[in-house]
């Protein structure tokens, strides 16, 4: 017995030798497919989920990020590892949502001239970064990235560091009035300058949720306040290190067996 064809089916033809009605009947199917994948976000408290040792950027963290930003680092570098074999066996474990839950802009990146950088903190030294930095190709002949040696001779101006962090505090960010407040002396502190270290640790490790997370040292090796150089280098040590991978590694392979 054959079946009665659809509405659709019988009055294709209307939709077809109709443009108008066409884009109606596309933006209703948008509509309906949008509301169906947005609406659920509204009643979720996070989409995102805490991850143990995840805090917010230092201030001189924070300035070496818009340095970062300003001098394009995104646009050949990447800052997230997907979940392949190839990928993690390179970079390490594949990045999580929560390791960018306090970045504005976020620098996940899609291309990549360069290597990823978001499991760089750590695998090398201050002195290889600096000297990366000033000249690419001492340390890497193939590399076509420019030099960045005037970073070396420009001091850090800090003058707009407090307003961004109320700024970034509107938008979820954790900072506390304390740490605004302290926000120019935490920067001299953390480049090892004669400032309250124990305050910038104590705030930044609760922030964590463990301590010592903050590295505390003059990054361009040089003594005094802190240089552009320093600032960078101190976001750079700081990348894929807040997080105890060794952790999700035991997960993996259990959940695995």
């Amino acid at each position: 017995m054959a079946t009665r064809p659809s509405w659709l089916m019988r009055n294709h033809k209307l939709l077809e030798k109709n443009s108008y009605i066409l884009l109606i009947g596309i933006l209703i199917v948008v509509a309906v497919g949008g509301i169906i994948e947005i609406v659920p976000l509204f009643y979720l408290k996070n989409t995102i989920e805490k991850v143990e040792g995840m805090r917010p950027y230092t201030p001189l963290e924070l300035a070496g990020q818009n340095i970062y930003v300003r001098e394009g680092c995104s646009v050949c570098h990447s800052q997230m590892i997907r979940p392949l074999r190839d990928e993690v066996e390179r970079y390490g474990h594949y990045s999580l949502a929560a390791e960018s839950m306090y970045d504005h802009p976020f620098l996940w990146g899609s291309k990549r001239t360069g290597p990823d950088l978001a499991r760089v903190g750590g695998k090398y030294s201050d002195d290889w970064q600096k000297q990366h930095l000033i000249d690419p190709r001492s340390l890497v002949p193939e590399s076509i990235m420019p030099p960045y040696a005037f970073l070396d001779d420009r001091s850090l101006d800090l003058s707009t560091i407090q307003s961004q962090m109320k700024t970034l505090k509107l938008e979820g960010v954790p900072y506390t009035d304390s740490m605004i407040a302290r926000a120019i002396d935490d920067a001299h502190a953390q480049a090892g300058e004669d400032y309250d270290v124990e305050a910038l640790r104590r705030d930044y490790s609760m922030a964590a949720g463990r301590d010592n997370t903050v590295n505390v040292r003059e990054f361009d090796a040089v003594r005094g306040a802190p240089s552009e150089l320093d600032a960078l280098i101190s976001y750079l040590q700081v990348l894929g290190t807040m997080v105890d991978f060794s952790t999700y590694e035991a997960e993996d392979l259990s959940n695995q067996r």
